[in-house]
């Protein structure tokens, strides 16, 4: 116990049990919430152990600690993610590089730890694939490295082939610094620390030889040891090959900006975690049914789909609106029979993949019902339609596809068709056909949202003239901030508002920038035009996965929680962001379906 009165002050005497429970409570509530901060426990002599370092590093730099000891059980690791808000990966023995595909060499290896390895290796996946805050320390770097594609040396020194410094201080105290480190300019490491260079102590003689995708070198000692590294795509991760945490028990606060770095990370997260528990967040357009042929199903967490229960669940996505999509095709009789057989089986490949999951998920189009639904613990699926190809000419399918549980459909796709111009087409009604108008009216009277992404200017502003209810576009983006026809105009933005509509804005990268890939960072700026332009009450989100949508920092449904955590970031209120996530779009949605009931 020799640290923990050092960095808990008590206001009692220490031996007076009764009397510090009464000062813990002589005020309501008699504290603030702490962000709880998950550390993974070392395994040697039959026993759990973790030096006292860590814990205390963190409880200074204002979190809670919780010791997670190493243990085979896999429900009870996932239960753990569900209460903490950052983990923490300690020190210790060597990874068995069995977990890289390399044979051990016992010459080169000085211990390995099975107990360890798999659990932490796991829960490294678990923890990334949440989003959640991540520092590894020493063998927590490798740690990270291995269980996220990268490789470690199972002996640095034999694998370098190089002379390097001793990194082993054991006649020096473990607080004392024994050598620098040069950190990467602009890395986050190096803002952390306000310097291009820190003193640090060392205690390896494994370290990572390549970092993993995604992750850069943030930190290199002089003899060219990778010191550290950090993930370059807007996830919270960060592993030192030092020990950071020594220094505090000497009193040396040097080191506690990366700590409070991690629990200010936490933090967020943890308010990100909550906000979500309050709200409900809806994703307004997806085409994961495309991959229906491919064996695709819900309950699997898939490698190729971006949208599946766990990565909902990972994500805090509560509703997903799967669209049957259409490609534009002939427009002879028997092609727009099997256009409108497509869309039918495609969305009773929805309705069968939910049954099969009743216990968990449940289809919806009646947002009255999504409260419930969210209460009872399940996620939701609604249904679209994307190409009004699949009604060809025939009318009473707007109702029948609405009896169905079809809550919008987007008017046309890339290329005219019966009912409109589409902005890939070549303007052959120069907007709304008659047909077309007919459309309009028909999915009004029925209470089907109107989607105009993908149509033309000219289809938009008819559409807008036309119906008597709001309009929305259930995935698309900001034309003043990339030129592609597919995106609006500020005149659009405006007059979809004006309506009373919604304005999805969509993660596909093509519309978000002319070159390279798109990030988070470009898809929040589309989403801040979008607010600045049609205002707060008509912007949502629609992130096209599977369709070709997704962004670096956002990559699937399981990290949508890294929108919000953005958000909060830049001082967004949870009233905003509730909108923003569904909110507006549900509004609109209950608007139309309620002016059919009437």
């Amino acid at each position: 116990m020799r640290g923990f009165f050092k960095f808990v002050n008590m206001s009692v005497d220490k031996f007076d049990v009764r009397a510090e429970f009464e000062a813990l409570h002589e005020s309501y509530p008699s504290w603030e919430k702490r962000p709880v901060v998950g550390i993974t426990a070392n395994f040697r002599d039959g026993n759990a152990a973790l030096a006292e370092a860590y814990y205390a590093s963190v409880l200074e730099a204002g979190a809670t600690p919780l010791i997670i000891p190493p243990y085979p059980c896999r429900e009870a690791l996932l239960e753990t993610l569900e209460h903490v808000d950052a983990l923490l990966l300690t020190g210790g023995a060597d990874i068995d590089p069995r977990y890289m595909g390399e044979e051990p060499d016992y010459n080169l290896l000085h211990s390995i730890n099975p107990k360890r390895d798999e659990q932490e290796i796991l829960l490294t996946l678990l923890a990334e694939a949440r989003s959640m805050p991540i520092l590894g320390i020493c063998r927590g770097v490798q740690t990270l490295a291995v269980a996220l594609g990268g490789k470690v040396y199972q002996d640095q020194a034999a694998g370098m082939g190089a002379e390097l410094l001793v990194h082993d201080q054991e006649p020096v105290e473990r607080h004392m610094a024994t050598h620098s480190v040069s950190l990467l300019e602009g890395s986050l490491l190096s803002g952390i620390f306000g310097t291009g260079n820190i003193e640090v102590n060392t205690f390896h003689h494994q370290s990572v030889s390549a970092v993993p995708p995604r992750f850069v070198v943030n930190a290199v000692a002089p003899d060219g040891v990778i010191e550290g590294m950090e993930a370059v795509d807007g996830r919270s991760i960060i592993g030192v090959q030092w020990h950071p945490e020594s220094f505090i028990m000497n009193g040396d606060r040097c080191m506690m900006p990366l700590f409070k770095w991690l629990v200010d990370e936490a933090l967020l997260y943890r308010k990100t975690k909550e906000l979500h528990a309050r709200i409900l967040s809806v994703d307004s357009h997806c085409d994961t049914p495309m991959l229906f042929a491919r064996g695709y199903r819900l309950e699997e967490r898939s490698n190729v789909a971006l949208v599946d229960l766990h990565k909902m669940r990972e994500g805090l996505l509560d509703v997903s609106t799967m669209v049957a999509y259409i490609p534009q095709g002939s427009r002879d009789e028997a092609s727009l029979a099997a256009a409108t057989a497509m869309a039918e089986e495609l969305l009773q490949g929805i309705a069968d993949r939910v049954e099969a999951n009743s216990s968990h998920v449940a289809l919806c189009d009646n947002p009255k019902e999504l409260a419930e639904h969210k209460k009872s613990g399940k996620k939701v699926i609604m249904r679209g339609i994307e190409n009004g190809y699949a009604i060809g000419k025939n009318l009473s399918l707007v109702e029948r596809f609405r009896s169905m549980g079809v809550v919008y459909m987007t008017l046309c796709h890339n290329g005219d068709n019966d009912i409109c111009d589409s902005a890939r087409g070549v303007g052959e009604h120069g907007g709304l056909s008659p047909f077309g108008k007919e459309v309009v009216r028909e999915m009004n009277r029925v209470g089907m949202l109107i989607d105009l992404s993908h149509a033309a200017e000219s289809t938009f502003f008819d559409v807008l003239e036309c119906s008597t209810q709001p309009v929305v576009c259930s995935h698309s983006s900001c034309r003043a901030l990339c030129d592609h026809p597919r995106n609006l105009t500020d005149g659009q933005l405006k007059a979809i508002a004006a309506k009373g509509g919604v304005v999805q804005v969509t993660m596909y990268s093509g519309f978000l920038c002319k070159e390279g890939e798109a990030t988070l960072a470009d898809f929040i700026r589309h989403l801040e035009h979008a607010i600045a332009v049609a205002g707060i009450d008509h912007v949502g989100i629609g992130t096209d996965f599977d369709g070709d949508g997704m962004v670096i920092g956002c990559a699937d449904a399981s990290q949508l929680k890294n929108v919000t955590r953005e958000l909060l970031r830049r001082g967004y209120s949870e009233c905003d962001i509730e909108k923003i996530w569904g909110g507006n779009w549900l509004r609109v949605m209950t608007r139309v379906q309620e002016t059919n009931e009437k």
